[in-house]
C-alpha cells in the first residue's frame, strides 16, 4: 500500500502530482535539515554545512521583474543562513513535464536580482533526462551570477534510501518507485535478467490469456477490447489483462482478467492473478454499483476482496484473485493459470447475475478503442495497493 498514492488518487479531476510531491519532499526536508545539507554537499552544491538557520518554503510567489510578462511561483525555496551571510536556493522539480516558457531563465534572473545574498543557486531536478547546458551558461553570465545544478530524482532516491529509515521516508521511497523516480542510469542484475527473458515471459503470459480464456470472457461479457491483452496497460497500470467496458463512457464501469501488480515496490512480492470489477468515482450509477459490490463482500468475504468501497472520491472495485506464488508448485503453470482465469470469469458472471440489477453490456471489439492511460493514468495503481 502507498499512502501518498492513495491520497493523491482522492483528488478529483487532474491529479497535481508534481505539486503534491513537492510539498511532501519539502516537508520532509524541513524536518530533516541534516539530510538536506548532506544532499547538497554530496552534489557539491554547498561546501560546508555551518549554517545556523535553514528555512524552506514552497509555492513562493515572486513579483515579475520589469523584463518579465508575469509573476513567478517557485516550487521550493531554501534559505541557508550563517548569521552573517545568506545563501538562497531555488529548486524547480519536474516528474513528467519539462521546463516550459524558459521558466528556468526567469527564475535565474529573479535570483540574480535578490539583495543581500552571498550565493545564488538554481537546482533543476527531474525524473527524465532533460539537459540544460544553455541554461547553465546563461546563469553564469548573469551579474551577480547564479550557480546552476541539474540533478535527477533517482539520485535523491538513492541518498534517501541510504540515510533515512523513518515511516515518512519509507512512504516517500514507495511513492518515488511507483512514479518512476527510482530508476538509475545503470542496468542492475535484475534488469539484465528481465531483458533477456522478456519475450519468453510475455509468451507464457499471452498463452494463459488466449484461446479458451478469451472465448470464456467473450461469452460471459460480450467482447475483448482490442481483441488481446494490452502492453500499454502493463506499462502504465502495472497489469497485463484482457478487458471490456460496461458503460458508454469507457472506464466508468469495466472488468479485466489477467495479471495485476506487475511492478511491485518490493522485488520479493508476487503479482496477483484474477479478475477485477471497477467503477469510476464519476459514474452516475456508482452508488447502486457500490451497494451491490458491498453485498458481494458481505456474503463472500473469503473469496472477494474490496478496494476503496468506502472512500470518496476514488476508483472502487472488487477483486477475485490469487498470488502467482500459489501456482508455482503446479506441474503445468500455464494450464493451472488458465483454469483459474476461467474460474474467475465464471465467478464474476455468477456475481453479476445474483447481485447486480444494473444492465451490463460489454463493448463490442469493433467499436472499441483503447484510451488506456492517456485519460486515466491512475485507474488501478491505488487499487492494487489497497486490496
Amino acid at each position: 500500500m502507498s499512502l501518498f498514492t492513495n491520497l493523491l488518487n482522492l483528488h478529483s479531476g487532474t491529479k497535481p502530482r508534481e505539486d503534491f510531491f513537492t510539498e511532501i519532499v519539502a516537508y520532509f526536508l524541513s524536518l530533516n535539515n541534516d539530510i538536506l545539507l548532506a544532499w547538497l554537499k554530496h552534489h557539491s552544491i554547498i561546501s560546508d554545512d555551518n549554517y545556523s538557520s535553514v528555512k524552506i518554503s514552497t509555492q513562493q510567489e515572486h513579483q515579475a521583474l520589469a523584463i518579465h510578462t508575469e509573476d513567478s511561483r517557485l516550487d521550493i525555496v531554501v534559505e541557508l543562513s550563517t548569521g552573517l551571510n545568506t545563501d538562497v536556493i531555488f529548486i524547480e522539480s519536474k516528474i513528467g513535464a519539462k521546463d516550459g516558457n524558459n521558466a528556468l531563465k526567469k527564475y535565474a534572473e529573479i535570483l540574480s536580482n535578490l539583495p543581500n545574498v552571498r550565493y545564488r543557486i538554481l537546482i533543476y531536478i527531474t525524473r527524465d533526462y532533460d539537459p540544460k547546458e544553455e541554461t547553465k551558461k546563461y546563469c553564469l553570465d548573469l551579474s551577480p551570477k547564479v550557480n546552476f545544478f541539474q540533478l535527477r530524482w533517482y539520485q535523491f532516491y538513492s541518498l534517501l534510501k541510504e540515510c533515512a529509515s523513518d515511516i515518512l521516508a519509507q512512504e516517500i521511497l514507495i511513492f518515488m518507485r511507483k512514479n518512476g523516480m527510482s530508476h538509475t542510469n545503470q542496468f542492475s542484475s535484475v534488469d539484465l535478467l528481465t531483458m533477456v527473458n522478456y519475450n519468453k515471459t510475455l509468451l507464457l503470459m499471452e498463452s494463459t490469456l488466449s484461446e479458451e480464456v478469451q472465448q470464456e470472457f467473450k461469452l460471459a461479457f460480450g467482447g475483448v477490447i482490442k481483441g488481446a491483452a494490452s502492453r500499454t496497460q502493463w506499462k502504465w497500470d502495472e497489469r497485463y489483462i484482457i478487458y471490456t467496458h460496461f458503460s458508454p463512457s469507457t472506464w466508468d464501469l469495466w472488468c479485466g482478467v489477467g495479471y495485476f501488480g506487475l511492478n511491485p515496490s518490493n522485488l520479493t512480492d508476487y503479482p496477483y492473478l484474477g479478475i477485477f470489477l471497477q467503477v469510476s468515482h464519476k459514474f452516475a450509477q456508482r452508488p447502486k454499483i457500490i451497494e451491490s459490490m458491498q453485498k458481494v463482500i458481505n456474503d463472500k468475504p473469503n473469496i472477494w476482496t474490496p478496494s476503496n468501497l468506502k472512500v470518496l472520491p476514488a476508483w472502487s472495485g472488487i477483486f477475485y484473485r490469487r498470488s502467482l506464488k500459489d501456482f508455482l508448485s503446479q506441474e503445468n503453470h500455464v494450464s493451472a493459470i488458465k483454469l483459474f482465469f476461467q474460474e474467475s470469469i465464471k465467478e464474476l458472471k455468477t456475481v453479476q447475475e445474483q447481485y447486480f440489477d444494473f444492465p451490463w453490456k460489454g463493448v463490442s471489439i469493433e467499436a472499441a478503442t483503447e484510451p488506456d492511460q492517456e485519460e486515466y493514468p491512475d485507474i488501478l495503481l491505488s487499487s492494487i495497493g489497497g486490496v
